[in-house]
């Protein structure tokens, strides 16, 4: 099947620099291999971020702007039969890439792996760091602001799992409750193991759709063992549980139709250890993509 490597090079959502240089990173540690098509968009250099503590929509009009250019190349790219494979960038990079799974495909699920539910909206973040907001935003529930370049439908959130989740803000924890979402904590990998949550997690995002988004945030993993993270959560899964979730969804690949790694961090990470799990995993995925037939192209849903 033909790639697109998408780089986001965005740390906007967040008040940590450094996300911004992860996917330049990981792009250059895969040229000598990758064969497919390379499009990378990187935050304007003369973008003078907000870290204002009051301010609850922290760089919105940078974020939407990048994350419109990616969404609109991701869109093209799937017309013509590519698979996307989008490199963060904080999380808020995945607005673009979900909502343009939904542009195409329309009926999709998403699988979300992180140690965060980041379904926050501008009223109930703390931090006012849009990297805490992207899956309320791609479930619809509230954040339009945050997806004015998408005329189209949002994910279901009944489709919507979570896993991994260990960190979740107060107010947000109202928003999840009744958001129709579906939560595993890193507890219940850890009691029921990674094979039976992402069994459970693709039977809930794969019903009834045409493919599920996988969105896979680096902070899942403990940071003794992958500190290059911006907002680092501990109590976290180990590396061999990371890759077995990578090894079971390249088993299940023929359900997938769009895949972000993100929120890994140069600046933050020691000894390269983070960037050579998210190296694992991103060569193991386009390894599994150039295995599979190309994609017969469709038109559109709408």
């Amino acid at each position: 099947m033909k790639t697109l490597v998408v780089g986001a090079g965005s740390d906007l959502g967040v008040h940590i620099d450094g996300a911004k240089l992860g996917p330049g990173t990981l792009i250059n540690d895969i040229l000598s291999f990758y064969q497919g098509e390379l499009a990378e968009f990187i935050q304007d250099e003369n973008i003078i971020k907000s870290r204002n503590i009051s301010d609850r929509s922290k760089n919105r009009y940078e974020v939407n702007e990048l994350n419109e250019k990616v969404y609109n190349e991701i869109v093209s790219r799937m017309k013509e039969g590519y698979f996307p494979m989008t490199l963060g960038g904080d999380h808020s990079v995945a607005i673009a890439s979900a909502l343009a799974d939904t542009k195409i495909n329309e009926e999709v699920g998403i699988i979300w792996i992180d140690a965060h539910t980041d379904y926050n909206t501008f009223e109930t973040t703390i931090t006012g760091n849009i990297h805490g907001l992207p899956l309320a935003a791609i479930t619809g529930y509230k954040c339009e602001d945050l997806r004015l370049f998408h005329r189209g439908v949002t994910i279901n959130p009944t489709k919507c799992v979570v896993v991994g989740a260990r960190s979740i803000d107060d107010g947000e924890k109202e928003n999840v409750k009744y958001s129709g979402i579906t939560v595993f904590s890193t507890e219940d990998i850890k009691r029921e193991g990674v094979s039976t949550i992402m069994q459970k997690a693709f039977d809930i995002a794969g019903y009834k759709t045409r493919g599920i988004h996988i969105s896979y945030d680096l902070d899942v993993i403990d940071p003794d063992i992958a500190p290059g993270v911006s907002v680092p959560e501990f109590d976290g899964i180990n590396k061999e549980e990371a890759m077995e979730i990578c090894d079971y969804i390249i088993d299940n690949f023929d359900k997938v139709s769009s895949y972000d790694i993100v929120e890994f961090n140069p600046l933050r990470d020691e000894n390269r250890k983070t960037e050579q799990i998210a190296l694992n995993i991103l060569a193991k995925t386009l390894n599994k993509i150039s295995e599979l037939p190309d994609k017969e192209i469709e038109e559109p849903l709408y």
